[in-house]
């Protein structure tokens, strides 16, 4: 085999923890909002207070505008609201008179709802800025354990779209890794069942037993065997410190010189085909279990091959492509999406569909999203790739999957 010519972008950039605690403490109202509303709200209460007189005081219900404050605002403007309201309150009690121990007492609830609001409002913002920075740094840790893509082998080029959920639970368990290899490309793509960092570790199991298998195993089927062990051990483990055990489910693909894959399909989604304008699904026959449940089933797993022809694409993707929801609750139509953009490049496709994924959702995602976008390296005739002389510079190779 030829010198390794993978060729990856700069590693992506971690996120900005300041940022994220930024926005974390960030008012939802703006400024002049707030105090037109606050204002609003003061000049109601203080009519009904007058309106009613002795027999029904109204004016202690300003001590509402604080409350609510702290759950929309910034610690900063909840403490202006507060002030302003204790600053009312004062006024408007002295000017109606009334004992000491009654004015003490409407002044001292006051100063303490208000207090208590902005209280209220920096613990809140000390634990989403928490949240922030705790979902930021795992999402970060999940971008350097996946490689960056596109990704240049003799075989294949590989472009990739990833976004990881990033919500509470802090980050999914989609994975994807492409090795050349003596065997020629292979290339992973999974879910681990579940979120979180659990979920995670269990993916970090799962590809460095890929990165290893990929090169030392001769056959398909011999790197999903490692790769069923790495679960299985992992499941172990996790079992001692009463971790739940989990499953993945993976699609192997093995690319040769010839443009034949070669597939191992555990539980996984079958992967579509763009070539002329069309998309077909590329039926698997002999999908099996997914990994770590192979005690389960009596057949052992089984490689198959397909053609990929020249020119076409050979899209891969996890279930948060698939089983994404309008607000209506209908699955993301995939195949009639993947119709439109067939004529297009891998790079182009990837970028329709995260385009239409965002909208078909609303922005709102339950679940993480790999796609890999594969395309075979052209070949001349007589001729492997990486050989030297081979006469195709990398720039070349490089620019290939652009149409």
């Amino acid at each position: 085999m030829g010198s390794r010519r993978s060729r990856t972008p700069d590693a992506p950039r971690l996120p900005d923890l300041d940022a994220g605690e930024a926005a974390a403490g960030a008012s939802r109202i703006g400024n002049g909002a707030l105090a037109g509303v606050v204002a609003a709200f003061t000049v109601l209460v203080v009519v009904l207070d007058y309106l009613t007189g002795a027999d029904l005081q109204v004016i202690p219900l300003l001590v509402v505008a604080p409350a609510l404050a702290s759950v929309f605002c910034s610690v900063r403007q909840t403490v202006s609201v507060a002030v302003w309201i204790t600053a009312v309150v004062v006024v408007s009690r002295v000017l109606m008179g009334g004992t000491f121990w009654g004015l003490a007492l409407s002044i001292g609830f006051t100063v303490l709802a208000c207090g208590l609001g902005v209280a209220s409002c920096a613990a809140r913002i000390r634990h989403a800025v928490e949240i922030a920075r705790l979902r930021t740094a795992a999402g970060a840790l999940q971008r350097q354990i996946l490689r960056p893509l596109p990704v240049l082998t003799d075989q294949v080029f590989a472009h990739g779209l990833y976004e990881p959920i990033e919500e509470d639970r802090l980050v999914g368990g989609d994975i994807y890794e492409v090795v050349e290899s003596p065997h020629g490309t292979r290339v992973i793509i999974g879910d681990v069942q579940g979120k979180g960092l659990a979920a995670m570790g269990t993916g970090i199991a799962v590809l460095g037993a890929f990165r290893e298998a990929a090169i030392r195993e001769p056959t398909l089927t011999g790197v999903a065997g490692a790769l069923e062990d790495a679960v299985v051990r992992h499941n172990a483990s996790s079992a001692q410190t009463g971790e739940t055990e989990r499953f993945v489910t993976a699609l192997v693909l093995g690319f040769d010189a010839d443009g034949r894959v070669e597939a191992v399909n555990c539980g996984h989604i079958a992967p579509r085909l763009l070539l002329h304008g069309e998309t077909r699904v590329v039926r698997l026959r002999r999908t099996s279990v997914p990994l770590g449940m192979a005690d389960l089933s009596s057949e052992a797993r089984a490689a198959e091959c397909f053609d990929v022809p020249s020119g076409a694409t050979l899209l891969v993707c996890t279930d948060g492509v698939t089983e994404a929801r309008d607000a209506s609750g209908a699955f993301y139509p995939l195949d009639d999406r993947l119709a439109r953009w067939a004529s297009r490049g891998p790079r182009e496709v990837l970028d329709a569909l995260s385009t239409d994924l965002e909208a078909f959702t609303g922005g709102v995602r339950r679940d993480d999203i790999a796609v890999l976008a594969l395309r075979g390296v052209p070949v001349r005739r007589g001729q492997r790739p990486g050989l030297p002389g081979s006469g195709a510079s990398e720039s070349q190779a490089l620019a290939f999957p652009h149409p």
